[in-house]
């Protein structure tokens, strides 16, 4: 089992090196297909030909493109995304990252682990209660959950207990490594902006899948052999139940990260969403790169995590 475990993680981690490639491939040669120039962004409209000339050989901007990308990829390789071209001229992309990146990695999995909270205790008890008005209401805003885009429950947040009650801040974010107790304070309007959604998802799978595992024939077998009802639903309901539940968080990975980039705008978040915005604005090539390769291998290793964690709740997958 162990040799089986291996082999297919070498085999996803082969595939996620591939996919990677690609998507690196596709945001380079989008990023260059997109209008507007990096040097007149850096420089100004009013600059001359030679130093708008000079500014494109210092960052092999007048090579062709294919050359661009083969440079980009063996520096990536060793771990040296560039510098900013042009929101801060000259610095290294690393420098940037390591500023920002624990901002949006603390409030991405803040948001998931609200999220999760959130729905197990609401998809275990609409579907212990199915039909009735504790189902119904779980349902309910779970679908209502579903309906509304995170920014606008962001602003809703912020009008009701920034605002309204007072008892978060409306803007700005602590880091985590200034102060933990004030970033989990600071970061819960954000985390639960993104969180609502992506509960509203959860509960709803997780609800149905309760439902279609309780009446199984195992579990049937189950009561017929006097096993006690929290022992059948921990161990035959619950864990299979778990297995298209943790699936979709993987696939809402995707969401997370992009609605991150959103909610740290309107929260004035220093993370590395609003990085890669004011990069894409300023046509900063190797900022937007990096973030984008780096949102990318997290969503690709998040899901090899999902697939390893199914394959340990089902034997059937192994």
């Amino acid at each position: 089992m162990a040799f089986a475990l291996l082999r297919h993680v070498v085999t996803r981690s082969a595939g996620v090196m591939m996919l990677a490639l690609m998507g690196a491939a596709v945001v380079f040669f989008a990023m260059r297909a997109a209008p507007g120039d990096p040097a007149l962004t850096a420089l100004g409209e009013g600059a001359s030909t030679e130093t708008i000339a000079a500014f494109r050989a210092r960052w092999n901007l007048d090579e062709p493109l294919i050359v661009q990308f083969g440079l980009w990829v063996a520096n990536a390789l060793r771990g040296d995304f560039g510098q900013s071209l042009s929101i801060a001229s000259g610095t290294d992309v690393y420098a940037l990252f390591a500023n920002r990146l624990p901002n949006t990695l603390f409030i991405g999995v803040y948001a998931i682990i609200l999220a999760v909270l959130i729905s197990l205790v609401a998809g275990t008890a609409a579907a212990l209660n199915r039909g009735g008005i504790i189902d119904t209401v779980a349902t309910s805003i779970a679908a209502a959950g579903i309906s509304m885009p995170d920014f606008w429950i962001g602003y809703v947040l912020i009008y009701a207990f920034a605002l309204g009650l007072g008892w978060f801040p409306a803007y700005g974010f602590i880091s985590p490594l200034e102060s933990p107790t004030g970033a989990l304070l600071s970061g819960f309007l954000p985390s639960l902006a993104i969180a609502a959604p992506m509960a509203a998802s959860f509960t709803r799978i997780l609800r149905s899948a309760l439902i279609d595992n309780a009446h199984r024939d195992h579990v049937r077998v189950a009561l017929s052999l006097g096993h006690g009802k929290t022992f059948i639903f921990l161990h035959h309901i619950l864990r299979n139940a778990l297995i298209p539940f943790v699936t979709v968080i993987g696939l809402q990975v995707r969401y997370l990260l992009g609605g991150t980039v959103v909610i740290e705008r309107i929260f004035g978040i220093n993370g590395v969403g609003s990085l890669m915005i004011d990069a894409a604005f300023g046509r900063d090539y190797p900022i937007v790169q990096a973030c984008a390769l780096t949102f990318l291998l997290i969503v690709l290793l998040v899901n090899i995590v999902v697939d390893l964690i199914c394959t340990m709740l089902n034997p059937r997958m192994r």
